[in-house]
Order: C-alpha cells, then structure tokens, then sequence
C-alpha cells in the first residue's frame, strides 16, 4: 500500500479580509472598507494566479469582496453627485428670492 502524501490547500488570508472588508463598507465604514476590500482583493487574486495551481483557495471571496467594494464605492459616488447637483440646484432657486439678486 503506497500512501500519497497529503497536500494542503491553504485560503489566502487577503481574500479572507478582502469579504469581511466589503460586507463592512455595506454596515459600518462605507468608503474606508470599501477601499480596503477593492485593494485586498486585487493583492489576493495576484497571489492566488501565482502561487501553485490547486495550492490556494479563496478567489471566489476575492471576488466577491471586489464585487461587494465596487458597488459601494459607485453608490458613494452617485450618492455624492446627486447631493452636490441638488445643493447647486437649491442655491440657484433660493438666490431668486433674495432681495440683492442680480437678474
């Protein structure tokens, strides 16, 4: 009997903060973790493609929390955009009624 030996596959641990860190940009810190989340993720996705074929698992979390960071950090950016379009919108029509305005 020949017994083979047994290889480990191991989870890439930036992969691991990589999906905490995008499911947190959804519940506690919207940018600072979404940021967190896109960067890990990248640095995890690399060290997986490099390391051994079949050494290294977590590249579904590693895109997962990509995914998860992205959307974040677009909504955060909509978000910005839609409030600042508003906020001019609001000063231009308040300035109508100003006693001082200048048309």
């Amino acid at each position: 009997m020949s017994y083979q030996p047994t290889t480990y596959r191991t989870t890439n641990t930036l992969a691991v903060v990589s999906l905490v860190c995008g499911i947190a940009s959804w519940t506690v810190l919207p940018v600072i973790a979404a940021v967190v989340a896109i960067i890990c993720g990248h640095m995890a996705r690399g060290e997986i493609r490099r390391a051994t074929p079949g050494a290294m698992d977590g590249d579904a979390m590693a895109v997962i929390g990509l995914v998860l960071g992205y959307i974040q950090l677009a909504l955060f950016v909509l978000f910005l955009l839609v409030f600042f379009v508003f906020l001019l919108l609001g000063i231009g029509m308040v300035s109508q009624f100003l006693p001082w305005h200048w048309s």
